[in-house]
């Protein structure tokens, strides 16, 4: 609708605003996805090579990288890692989110909660890397003081050297960074829920439990849809905490596919096809499953009123239509 003051459209300004962001798109995303794409059907390789060709068999890099072991491991290990990690994450996210929110216990101080919870989600990822690999640190280490000093362990354990050990010490690197800004989102989906609803359960007797299963998480569920969608991006994007913590270590254990990704284009190898071709797999795999969690998390019940009202508007069509023909008999 355009906006009209004495005469003079207001409409071509917000058009004007959106030039920039356009702008960025193309040249910083939009450009950059295409081209890793083009590079992944070509056999370039080396710094500065601009003299690559389209390969013959167009699809050979990307059969390549699915047959590399250090790949599926990789996929593996960033598939198990997010699970690990997201589970508790969004579950202590709930958990502090029905804490918050709760309508019948007034919690004081909610501010310096929220702030706290959310704290570690604005340190940087090398701060935090740093911080954990102290904390764990062999044989001097504060985790490992506390073990031989409370009588759980004779001597300092290298947890380092362990893979189960190591991939679950990333995954609580992940859920600590980011149980915080999940538990915002879901605030501010419950905030969003009408008040009026909650007034209504409260009056029909319905206790804190009902009323958070029943009413918020029910109409939590778009906001719920994105929490997935965006863990899921960024779960099978992981790549500065492993990257910064251990490099993959020990023997692939944390070794992620962006960290992989990395190593084949930019740590001496400079592969970039295959590098290319790693990066649209991965991206085929987040398109995937994403769409799978849109079919899951889908509204039904709103699917079933658009078909419903669609029968109704066929069968006014054709009561039209046959009244029409009626009129010219």
């Amino acid at each position: 609708m355009k906006t009209k003051l004495k005469g003079i459209s207001y409409s071509k300004y917000g058009y004007l605003f959106s030039i920039p962001f356009v702008v960025a798109f193309l040249i910083f995303t939009l450009y950059p996805t295409i081209y890793t794409a083009t590079l992944g059907f070509t056999d370039c390789r080396g710094v500065l090579n601009d003299n690559y060709h389209f390969l013959e068999h167009p699809f050979e890099n990307f059969k390549e990288i699915l047959k590399n072991d250090s790949f599926r491991v990789s996929l593996k290990n960033t598939i198990g890692i997010w699970i690990a990690n997201f589970i508790p994450q969004i579950s202590i996210a709930l958990l502090l989110t029905a804490w918050f929110t709760s309508h019948s216990n007034e919690i004081r101080g909610k501010g310096f909660f929220k702030v706290v919870f959310y704290m570690p989600n604005i340190i940087t990822a090398a701060t935090v890397a740093i911080l954990f690999h102290s904390l764990f640190n062999y044989p001097v280490g504060p985790v490992n003081d506390i073990l031989v000093s409370s009588g759980l362990r004779d001597s300092s354990y290298y947890f380092f050297t362990n893979k189960m050990a190591s991939r679950l010490i990333v995954a609580f690197i992940q859920f600590w960074t980011w149980y915080g800004n999940t538990m915002i989102v879901l605030i501010s989906g419950v905030l969003g829920i009408s008040p009026d609803i909650y007034e209504a359960a409260e009056i029909d007797g319905a206790n804190g439990v009902q009323t958070f299963f029943r009413i918020t998480i029910p109409n939590l569920k778009t906001v719920l849809l994105y929490t997935l969608i965006t863990s899921l991006v960024g779960g099978l994007n992981m790549f500065d905490i492993p990257f910064l913590f251990l490099s993959g270590g020990p023997d692939r254990a944390t070794l992620t596919t962006s960290v992989f990704i990395y190593n084949l284009a930019f740590s001496g190898n400079y592969i970039y096809n295959r590098a290319a071709a790693a990066s649209m797999i991965m991206w085929l795999l987040i398109a995937f499953f994403s769409a799978i969690l849109f079919y899951i998390m889908r509204d039904k019940d709103q699917i079933k009123i658009d078909k419903e009202i669609k029968r109704a508007k066929k069968e006014a069509k054709r009561a039209a239509k046959g009244g029409v023909n009626q009129w010219q008999l």
